[in-house]
């Protein structure tokens, strides 16, 4: 009986797969990266481009006052070498310039532009100067984030002459079109705090290439008494799950083909409070407490260093390991496996790293290539 109940199983599941396949053969999938360009760990000569579609260098931010980019003379030169060393790389792949970040110098910056039309002109195109001047295909816009109903409308009005402006600069010049992509909070609507507010989804759906939700950081250092996934695909107790926020764009309106999932290629770190008590949700001391992340490469060094208990949780499909009272959530290579074979039953597009800098010998970006069998 449970032989036959796994092989329908399988069957259900091979059935899934063949009509995402068909659904999404006109949008190819996504497997992409955030490149950290303020780390001195990865060269752009050194991305293994084989296992990757797209690249996103990460961040260029406006300015405050002219909403324009003005790029000094070392950033257009690491900028320069990023997009000729992977354009001529084999085999090449598309490259954006990612805008924003959670870490602006002003935090309103978005907010202020997106506010004003002249901003917005001003803003919009900069941006599509800048893409072209430097060799990038698209550009991807990082605002972490409206923070009530009136900005995310400006945002749709944003998005909408944003759009309006690639297409003209594209029919001028006779070039493709630049990409416009977003990396937006895990769910639709925010849940952070008692702010309502709601993506504009009408004018994403309408202007926009493809959507990627930050399906991460669930848990961290703002929780320091409890341990947590931080990668949840699933929480049986609350909404904060992959699985939870993807659900709510696709049941928004936003079409599965434009959807990339965010995998979190490092580790958030507790101090147990009884080494005894080590489960996901385990009573906690602090974060960290010295450290409240480590990259995988470094959860891989902690790990061999310390002797750990590695843990492939269930219920959350993530994993943890231990060492007396030190305790990391993270995703190995199996919890990445399980969470791509979970996209693509879904049939969503692909999937992006937050970011390829951390991870160790290309594990598991290799794993992630691996695992995603839909073209």
């Amino acid at each position: 009986m449970m032989i036959r109940l796994y092989s329908c199983f399988l069957l259900f599941l091979a059935t899934l797969m063949a009509a995402s396949a068909s659904a999404s053969a006109s949008h190819p999938v996504i497997k992409s990266g955030y490149w950290a360009s303020w780390l001195d760990t990865l060269p752009p000569s050194s991305i293994d481009t084989t296992l990757f579609t797209h690249i996103y260098y990460a961040f260029l931010v406006p300015s405050n006052i002219t909403y324009k980019f003005e790029v000094t003379n070392s950033t257009a030169l690491l900028m320069s070498n990023f997009t000729t060393t992977l354009r001529f790389n084999d085999p090449p792949v598309k490259t954006l310039v990612s805008i924003g970040g959670a870490e602006l110098p002003d935090p309103l910056v978005f907010a202020k532009m997106a506010s004003n039309s002249f901003s917005r002109s001003e803003f919009i195109n900069s941006s599509i100067e800048v893409a072209r001047k430097f060799g990038f295909d698209g550009m991807d816009l990082d605002w972490e984030f409206p923070a009530n109903q009136d900005e995310m409308r400006d945002l749709g009005i944003l998005l909408k002459e944003w759009r309006a402006a690639i297409e003209e600069e594209a029919a001028t010049t006779g070039r493709p079109s630049l990409y416009l992509a977003a990396a937006v909070y895990y769910s639709v609507n925010v849940l952070r705090d008692n702010v309502y507010r709601k993506y504009p989804v009408e004018s994403m759906v309408e202007h926009m290439d493809w959507i990627n939700p930050m399906t991460y950081d669930y848990h961290g250092s703002w929780e320091p008494t409890r341990t947590g996934a931080h990668t949840a695909l699933f929480d049986p107790k609350s909404n904060l799950s992959t699985n939870y926020g993807l659900m709510s764009w696709i049941e928004a309106g936003v079409p599965k083909q434009m959807l990339v999932m965010g995998l979190a290629m490092y580790g958030r770190v507790w101090d147990l409070e009884d080494p005894n008590a080590n489960w996901v949700g385990a009573p906690s001391v602090a974060p960290g407490p010295n450290i409240s992340t480590l990259t995988f490469s470094q959860i891989e060094e902690f790990n061999k260093a310390n002797g750990s208990t590695v843990v492939h949780d269930i219920d959350t499909v993530s994993t943890y390991s231990f060492a007396g009272t030190k305790w990391v959530g993270y995703d190995d290579e199996l919890a990445v496996m399980k969470k791509l074979w979970y996209a693509q039953v879904l049939g969503i597009r692909g999937y992006f790293f937050w970011n390829i800098d951390g991870d160790s010998d290309w594990k598991i970006s290799k794993q992630a290539s691996k695992a995603w069998v839909l073209k």
